[in-house]
């Protein structure tokens, strides 16, 4: 036999704590304000331009034969992360764009691999992904290596040298 008075508590206790809830201020977070947006825009952009220095060599132990991201990829070009995650087949299987950044590292770089939760990771990953926020995807880019354009300075590049690899000033 069914005891209706339970089956009645049973209902009104989490209708009595969603009303609680609701009525009280505290639930609800207030939107970022100004300053704190600007904050984390600046936390964001120095994660950029971090990410940019890395991309281009100045952490010596991602790479041992002078090769630096930038050389393949100037201006993070044809790394669509975007695309990711996707089948990248020299490993067979699905992969992050984190693993992508690795297996470049510690491939055609012979450099030591990033950890993938570090300050690093997440600053290479972002200076990926500022350098395509909001551009479209262009066909057939997933399947087929484009050739990266020789500049000498610009967007994507350190300001000065790092003395690793082939980016030291002259």
């Amino acid at each position: 036999m069914i005891n209706t008075k339970n089956v009645l508590m049973g209902l009104v206790a989490p209708v009595a704590l969603l009303g609680l809830l609701a009525a009280n201020p505290a639930a609800a977070r207030e939107p970022f304000t100004k300053a704190e947006l600007a904050d984390q825009n600046a936390a964001r952009l120095a994660a950029v331009d971090h990410g940019r220095d890395l991309w281009h060599g100045s952490l010596g132990s991602m790479q041992s034969n002078g090769l630096a991201c930038g050389n393949c990829h100037p201006d993070a070009a044809a790394s669509n992360p975007q695309t990711f995650p996707k089948f990248q087949a020299d490993l067979g299987k699905v992969i992050p764009l984190r693993d992508m950044i690795n297996w470049c590292i510690m491939v055609p770089q012979a450099g030591t691999a990033l950890d993938v939760n570090g300050d690093d990771m997440v600053a290479m990953e972002a200076y990926a992904f500022a350098l395509y926020t909001g551009k479209a995807i262009t066909p057939g880019l997933a399947t087929k290596q484009t050739t990266g354009i020789n500049v000498g300075s610009g967007v994507g590049y350190p300001k000065k040298g790092s003395g690793v690899g082939y980016d030291t000033e002259k």
